[in-house]
C-alpha cells in the first residue's frame, strides 16, 4: 500500500473480513506507532468507527538478544502480538498516547514555533560573533551590524576581506528575519494574554500569580501539560517531564542513576532553569 492511500485501506478492511468470514460491520482494532505522521491518521480510523490506539514505541519491550534486528515485519507481528494482549485486558504491555483534539493540537503551534525561532535566534546571533572573532573583531551590539561592516577592520588594521562580509550579511539578514518573526509571535502571545477568553489562556494567567512564574514558562507548562492532558497525581506530571528516579537495585547495591529525561524536553529544561533562577536570586528562601 501506498502512504497515505485511504481508499485502498478501507478495500482492505472489506477484503479482510471477508477472508475471515466476518460480517461488513464487524468491529476492528488497530494501533500504530508515534511519528512524524502525528494524529491525522488516528482521526481517519476514528470516523470510520475504527479503534485505533497510537502507541509510544520507546514503552514497547524488546528482546534483548534479538535488538539489533530490524524489520517491517517484525515490527508489525510484535505490534499484533501486543495489540491482542492489550484488548485481553493487559493495558500495561505498552504506553498509550493520549490525542489531543484538533483545537488543542492547534493551540501548541505557536509556542512551539517561538522555541524554534529562539534557538535560531541565538545560533545566528552566536554565528556573527564567530565569524567576526575568526578576524579578531568584537562587537558591542548586533543592531547596526549593516553600517558597521565597511568600517570594521581586523586585528592587524587591515578591512575585512569580501567573503567574510558577504557571510556576516547573509547571516545578518536571517538574523533580521527570524527576529521579525519572532518578534510578532511574542506581540500575539500578549493579545491572546489580554483579551482571549480561551480557558487554557486563562490557565496561563492563573499560572502567572505564581512568584517566579514568568509568561514563556506558564505559556509553555499550560499548552504542553495541563491545558489538555489528563494526570492522576504529581508522579505522572514528573514522568512526563523526565524528571523521575531511575533507580538501580540489586541485592545489596543501591545507587540513583538521576533522572530519567524522558517525555517533554522543553518542560524539563523550562523547569530546572526555573529552579536554578530561584536559587540563584532567593538563595535565603525556605
Amino acid at each position: 500500500m501506498s502512504a497515505r492511500d485511504l481508499p485502498r485501506l478501507d478495500a482492505e478492511f472489506a477484503v479482510a473480513r471477508r477472508h475471515f468470514g466476518l460480517p461488513p460491520d464487524a468491529p476492528i482494532r488497530t494501533c500504530d506507532e508515534a511519528g512524524r505522521d502525528g494524529f491525522w491518521l488516528h482521526r481517519a480510523l476514528a470516523s470510520r468507527r475504527i479503534a485505533n490506539v497510537i502507541v509510544d514505541s520507546a514503552s514497547i519491550a524488546v528482546n534483548r538478544r534479538a535488538r539489533q534486528a530490524k524489520t517491517d515485519r517484525l515490527d508489525a507481528t510484535a505490534l499484533l502480538r501486543l495489540l491482542h494482549r492489550y484488548h485481553a485486558g493487559e493495558t500495561r504491555v505498552w504506553g498509550v498516547v493520549r490525542v489531543p483534539t484538533v483545537d488543542e493540537e492547534d493551540r501548541r503551534h505557536r509556542h512551539r514555533e517561538l522555541v524554534r525561532l529562539t534557538r535560531e535566534h541565538t545560533r545566528s546571533v552566536n554565528r556573527i560573533k564567530g565569524l567576526l572573532a575568526g578576524h579578531g573583531v568584537r562587537l558591542t551590539t548586533l543592531r547596526k551590524v549593516p553600517t558597521q561592516l565597511p568600517q570594521l577592520r581586523q586585528w592587524d588594521g587591515t578591512p575585512l576581506p569580501p567573503g567574510g562580509c558577504a557571510r556576516l550579511a547573509t547571516r545578518w539578514g536571517r538574523w533580521v528575519v527570524v527576529h521579525t518573526q519572532r518578534e510578532t509571535l511574542v506581540s500575539a502571545r500578549q493579545t491572546l494574554l489580554s483579551s482571549s477568553t480561551d480557558h487554557a489562556v486563562e490557565m496561563v494567567r492563573q499560572l502567572l500569580r505564581l512568584k517566579g512564574i514568568g509568561e514563556v514558562s506558564a505559556w509553555l507548562s499550560a499548552m504542553e501539560f495541563f491545558s489538555w492532558r489528563r494526570f492522576k497525581n504529581r508522579g505522572e506530571v514528573g514522568a512526563l517531564a523526565g524528571l523521575a528516579p531511575i533507580p538501580r537495585r540489586s541485592g545489596a547495591a543501591k545507587r540513583d542513576a538521576g533522572i530519567s529525561k524522558a517525555g517533554n524536553a522543553t518542560l524539563r529544561t523550562l523547569a530546572v532553569e526555573i529552579a536554578w533562577c530561584w536559587l540563584r536570586w532567593r538563595p535565603t528562601s525556605a
